[in-house]
């Protein structure tokens, strides 16, 4: 139930309140000096989640879980691979549809719904920063629940001082209009929580306003 709530809460989030700052920040538009940082620390990290899977995924089914506009489905489709975008908000499903462009068309679906509620297998999934709003508890139950027969990349909000403030306040003080309450993790925590699989901490992008950490996960049946 609270990942429902939560996933409700995210979906609410940039549907309402964040579609023309999300459409803007995704984009190649002048924004201010602090949505500039979290725009560099985004590229910086969809590079390199895009890194941790092959550069040659011709034929591969690949899952981009919280895809948002779109960016990085692109990325992968144009490596070869046909790819499911998911997103929980329909109005970034729009962005990514008018976005997508004619050459990858034909290899990537974007759907707007749940992305642990997705038919069939997938050879890989990526999962860049729509993970960082789930309990250790919550994250680990995606993962082994993933249908993924290789390897899921993704991300998540480091436990720093300067996180667990701005979590703290955000608990203390909520708003309508505030984003949902990312959650700092520690490693340890989610391979607490995981019933078996690897997990592997990759690295941290610190970029002003953005910073998260990637991860990969390749269960034990992959």
């Amino acid at each position: 139930m609270a990942y429902v709530q939560t996933r409700d809460r995210v979906e609410d989030y940039f549907d309402r309140s964040a579609t023309k700052v999300w459409e803007r920040l995704t984009s190649d538009a002048p924004v201010s000096g602090i949505r500039a940082t979290v725009r560099a620390g985004r590229d910086q990290m969809r590079d390199l989640l895009l890194a941790q899977l092959p550069t040659d995924l011709t034929g591969a089914r690949v899952l981009d879980a919280g895809c948002g506009t779109g960016a990085a489905a692109v990325a992968l489709a144009e490596r070869g691979a046909q790819v499911v975008g998911v997103d929980i908000s329909p109005a970034l499903i729009d962005i990514a549809n008018r976005r997508m462009p004619d050459h990858v068309a034909g290899r990537i679906s974007f759907v707007a719904g749940d992305m642990t509620a997705m038919d069939g297998t997938f050879d890989f999934a990526v999962a860049m920063d729509s993970l960082i709003y789930y309990t250790a508890e919550e994250v680990a139950r995606i993962l082994d629940r993933a249908p993924v027969t290789d390897t899921f990349a993704f991300t998540l909000a480091p436990r720093t001082p300067l996180l667990m403030t701005m979590f703290r306040v955000g608990k203390l003080f909520p708003r309508a209009d505030r984003s949902p309450v990312m959650i700092p993790h520690r490693a340890r925590d989610i391979r607490t929580a995981l019933t078996g699989g690897t997990l592997e901490e990759i690295d941290r992008i610190n970029s002003g306003f953005y910073i998260s950490t990637a991860y990969t996960f390749a269960g034990t049946d992959r």
